[in-house]
């Protein structure tokens, strides 16, 4: 079978704009989706959580910088996986990413329904969260260089609008709020509260989830072996930093309990701290949207990136690599991932499990997803460091291999212990992975296993 020209993505960005692309994926996560870690370990268990999590990031992103530097791929994971353990391994890894990668618009898209929900009561989140996908759709398809300057406005105003609810909500903090049952119910350290903390974990991930997702952009970065270093870098003190404030000052303005299972923690927090009237509560549901909008938006671009690489390796269906003739962009494979996005909001009854809400359900799964690529991101590049020693490695990953094998370890102990509390959304994600990783097996050997 004769294979197919290779198509290119255009390399237009720069450090600036895959800050805002690193930044602008995650920010959504500042917003709504880790309070629901508040009813599972209470806000001092969830804090431990978080500060587990946020160093796994920590370690993972600057040992992850090696692997996207060196191999500048849209596939991101996906390729590194391939080049150290080839087909198969490179399968996990890529339906891995996009089922992380898919599963988190979704939800993303319903908190966009919410916080408008809060100024305009007859309008439904879902059909507020189905307009989003058009639009972003639409944009991601007009061009790269359109959409990245666009991701980078969001995120700077999102980053902004943080700032301003901290300084608004600062003056109701109390650290006796904050404490008060801070452990759910349960006594420090007891095996309960461990329990807690290990279950709140997918909502301590969601605050960083998805940073990864600039190695889908590394392809049409300007210099990617200098730009990416510093947009991983920046973006990751950024989320970490933003983090910690949003989670201290939300949970010490009254009772956070209140907030826990809501998917607009901070309009809430700023209601009871400034009063429903206030023109800076308004003020945050509207440029909270930025936020929320940075996210959906990037990880639109990332997911429209994983199915294209996967295409045109040939472990999708060519179809899915095709580029639009004008704007020469991965639109085939934008509208696909749409199409499940859309199709996941209006499947509540189907996906929302063992009486999880719909966005709990669908965060943990991609969370599921996100923590398998990660193993197998750090075991490449353990890999790839031992069997490719002449890989040129503009960057290369500190304190290895003590950092990246703390990342490796911090992922797999989240890894397990997300089984443990989610087993049937672990079967779930198991399902979905063994038909996804099965079915291109199937279509690689009926199609000769010919890529783009």
């Amino acid at each position: 079978m004769t294979a197919r020209p290779t198509m290119h993505l255009e390399q237009r960005l720069g450090t600036f704009q895959l800050w805002g692309i690193a930044v602008g994926l995650v920010i959504s996560g500042e917003y709504f989706g880790w309070s629901y870690g508040w009813a599972s370990a209470g806000t001092l268990g969830f804090l431990v959580a978080t500060l587990a999590v946020a160093a796994m990031y920590v370690a993972f992103i600057f040992s992850f910088t090696e692997l996207t530097t060196a191999i500048p791929h849209a596939g991101g994971p996906f390729a590194y996986a391939l080049r150290a353990f080839g087909p198969t391994g490179g399968a996990i890894a890529g339906f891995a990413t996009l089922i992380e990668f898919l599963f988190a618009p979704p939800a993303i898209a319903l908190a966009i329904g919410a916080y408008l929900n809060v100024q305009f009561p007859a309008l439904s989140p879902r059909t507020t969260a189905l307009g989003a996908y058009l639009l972003f759709m639409a944009l991601n398809i007009i061009g790269v260089h359109i959409a990245a300057s666009f991701e980078l406005v969001m995120t700077l105003l999102a980053v902004g609008e943080l700032l301003v609810f901290m300084a608004v909500v600062r003056p109701a903090f109390s650290l006796s709020h904050f404490m008060a049952h801070g452990w759910a119910g349960r006594d420090h350290f007891s095996p309960a509260a461990l329990g807690g903390i290990f279950a709140a974990l997918p909502f301590a991930i969601w605050f960083f989830l998805a940073i990864e997702g600039v190695a889908m952009a590394a392809e049409e970065a300007k210099d990617p072996r200098r730009t990416i270093p510093r947009a991983y870098i920046a973006g990751i003190l950024t989320l970490v930093a933003l983090a910690f404030g949003v989670m201290l000052l939300a949970g010490g303005s009254g009772d956070w309990a209140a907030l826990a299972n809501l998917n607009d923690p901070l309009p809430q927090a700023m209601k009871r701290a400034v009063g429903g009237a206030s023109g800076w509560l308004h003020m945050l549901v509207w440029l909270g949207l930025f936020g929320l909008v940075a996210s959906f938006h990037g990880i639109i671009m990332g997911y429209a990136r994983q199915i294209f690489a996967l295409g045109r390796a040939g472990f999708l269906p060519h179809v899915f690599a095709r580029l639009h003739p004008r704007f020469k962009t991965p639109h085939v494979a934008t509208l696909a991932g749409g199409a499940v996005g859309i199709a996941t909001i209006y499947s509540d009854h189907l996906i929302s499990i063992a009486g999880q809400p719909l966005t709990a359900s669908i965060v943990t799964l991609s969370a599921f997803g996100a923590l398998l690529m990660y193993l197998i991101s750090i075991a490449a590049l353990f890999r790839l460091r031992r069997c490719d020693p002449d890989l040129v490695r503009p960057w290369r990953a500190p304190a290895y291999p003590y950092a990246p094998a703390f990342a490796l370890g911090m992922a797999g102990l989240a890894l397990l212990t997300m089984v443990y509390n989610n087993p049937l959304l672990a079967a779930v994600f198991a399902g979905l992975m063994g038909m996804m990783v099965a079915g291109s097996a199937l279509f690689r050997r009926w199609s000769g296993g010919q890529g783009g």
